[in-house]
């Protein structure tokens, strides 16, 4: 079996033969002059010593195709079939942008930043809730109110999840201040945990209610609640057998 060399990488392939040059057209003889021209003389005749009569032709998308103008239509083959989806015009790239990471824009400030948006939570929240209020007593489609009361309970959401934001916000920002304190006396810092904060929010939960009175009503609310979660749990009695 005869031995191919791999020294130029395609499928196609072109078989010459001195006995048969006579037959080709001369159509034939020109491509076949243009393909021999972009072969080695190296490689034609590592062909010739080992025996092997083909030569493999250089791919097109080897080929580097160059334009007097970058502006120009790229040249195509006419031998090949155009694809259907082709960049015809040169349109430049947009590079889209964060400006969370963009050092154009500058440097974020959280706290700045909550301070201006502060008035949603404070002032435009509410007011929207307080006027869905009113919408839904006025409404009488069903889909209508199932829409407005979804609408209200996420604004509800979102007011319960800033006060906690701003709750512990403010109970890291106190236990900061102190660790400051016992750092410039040589104390070592401690940092505060998940559950640690908790802790402190009951406190200050327990600290309010009974400051205004409903510490009562509250722990015997509270106490109903957990007796009817126990109570589920409770096995029943099962029934005489008769």
């Amino acid at each position: 079996m005869k031995k191919l060399e791999p020294a130029v990488a395609t499928s196609n392939k072109i078989k010459f033969d001195d006995g048969d040059s006579h037959e080709s057209s001369s159509e034939e003889e020109e491509e076949i002059e243009r393909e021999l021209a972009d072969v080695t003389f190296e490689e034609l005749l590592r062909a010739r010593s080992d025996g092997s009569e083909m030569v493999y032709r250089k791919s097109n998308a080897e080929k580097k195709s160059s334009r007097a103008n970058k502006n120009r239509p790229m040249e195509m083959s006419s031998k090949k079939p155009v694809s259907r989806f082709r960049e015809v015009i040169q349109v430049p790239k947009r590079v889209g942008r964060d400006p969370r990471f963009e050092s154009l824009c500058g440097k974020l400030d959280v706290e700045g930043f909550k301070k201006r948006y502060d008035f949603i939570h404070k002032n435009e929240l509410p007011a929207e809730k307080e006027a869905l209020k009113k919408k839904m007593k006025e409404e009488n489609d069903p889909e209508v109110i199932n829409e407005l009361k979804d609408r209200m309970a996420q604004i509800g959401r979102e007011l319960k999840s800033a006060v906690t934001k701003h709750t512990d916000k403010e109970i890291i920002a106190e236990h900061k201040k102190k660790e400051r304190e016992a750092a410039k006396k040589g104390k070592r810092p401690y940092y505060l945990k998940k559950s640690d904060i908790r802790k402190q929010k009951l406190i200050q939960k327990y600290e309010e209610l009974k400051g205004t009175g409903k510490l009562e009503s509250f722990l015997d609310k509270k106490r109903r609640k957990n007796a009817a979660k126990d109570h589920r749990y409770m096995p029943y009695r099962r029934p005489a057998e008769q």
